[in-house]
């Protein structure tokens, strides 16, 4: 155990979409992570489609604002596997990794509750316990700003790399990913 602690942290960038905004209730539709050093260096990725839950139903408005994303409602539909399979990949995938995975989010608020709800259910596992930061909230501290001032908006453009957000989990875990690692490289440069 001791071995694990002396470990670097590895910065789980996930993004996940959903038929509705409530873990228990509604389904997670495709999961994906990047997995960066504190560098910068992207170590790997892990993407996946799932089928809905057993027992979960969509929710009618979100339901609505897929139907206004088409090409990434496709993407999320596309070569879906069950929840048990998928999740049982996904803890031997962050077992893998160089170090100790730390979730990352836009907004963890969301994210999080799901996959750790799907880790629980389907892995009976979670390897990140609540090691997790927002982005925003990161922003927030680094930007000594009050929470509500630190939108994406707000954010200095030197944070950003050219990367599209596409709503497909994947493409969006790459994005801001990057973009926690820059606003991490600046906070230390600050030092």
């Amino acid at each position: 155990m001791a071995e694990r602690a002396t470990l670097p942290e590895i910065y789980v960038s996930t993004d996940i979409e959903t038929d509705g905004p409530i873990p228990g209730r509604h389904s997670i539709l495709s999961i994906g992570s990047a997995a960066y050093a504190a560098d910068k260096t992207l170590l790997a990725t892990f993407s996946a489609n799932l089928e809905t839950g057993s027992g979960l139903v969509a929710d009618e408005r979100t339901a609505q604002w897929w139907s206004t994303q088409p090409e990434a409602w496709a993407a999320c539909r596309r070569h879906t596997e069950s929840p048990d399979a998928v999740m049982r990949r996904y803890v031997a995938w962050l077992k893998a990794l160089p170090g100790r995975p730390v979730f990352v989010a836009y907004p963890a608020a969301f994210d999080f509750p799901f996959v750790l709800w799907y880790l629980e259910r389907y892995a009976e596992e979670n390897p990140f316990g609540y090691a997790v930061i927002d982005i925003k909230t990161y922003a927030m501290a680094v930007l000594r700003q009050p929470y509500r001032a630190c939108g994406k908006q707000a954010m200095p453009a030197d944070w950003f790399d050219q990367a599209p957000h596409t709503h497909v989990a994947l493409d969006d875990a790459l994005e801001q990913g990057a973009l926690f690692c820059n606003m991490l490289a600046a906070n230390l440069a600050r030092r």
